[in-house]
């Protein structure tokens, strides 16, 4: 095939594109994008030295407001080394919750694949 009989392939490859009519509109309600609730999940968070950050399924999360008691341990009234309670994620923020009140807000790492930091 010669340049000249590619270019013009690819001239009515492209006007061909664009000459479809445009798509009828559609009353379907069943067709409308539809957001999805956010849900709470049973959560361990680990605790034992300090809240920093998280991983919930393959993304990792970072804290608002990092917790520990000045030492390198979770804060008073948190169990060590895990505390229950429920995690929600929407969007790129996940917050924990426990039957106990407390509550930290964290917010995705784009891209990261490990912890900022390791507890022994």
């Amino acid at each position: 095939m010669t340049v000249r009989s590619i270019a013009a392939a690819a001239a009515t490859l492209a006007v061909l594109c664009g000459c479809a009519p445009p798509a009828a509109p559609t009353n379907d309600p069943s067709a409308s994008p539809t957001t999805t609730a956010a849900s709470s999940n049973p959560f361990s968070l680990f605790t034992h030295c300090g809240i920093y950050e998280i991983q919930v399924q393959h993304t990792f999360f970072v804290a608002d407001q990092p917790l520990d008691d000045g030492h390198g341990n979770p804060p008073a009234g948190w169990a060590n080394p895990y505390q229950p309670g429920t995690i929600t994620v929407a969007g790129f923020t996940a917050v924990f919750h426990d039957d106990t009140g407390h509550a930290v807000t964290f917010h995705e790492r784009p891209g990261a694949t490990s912890f900022l930091r390791t507890c022994s």
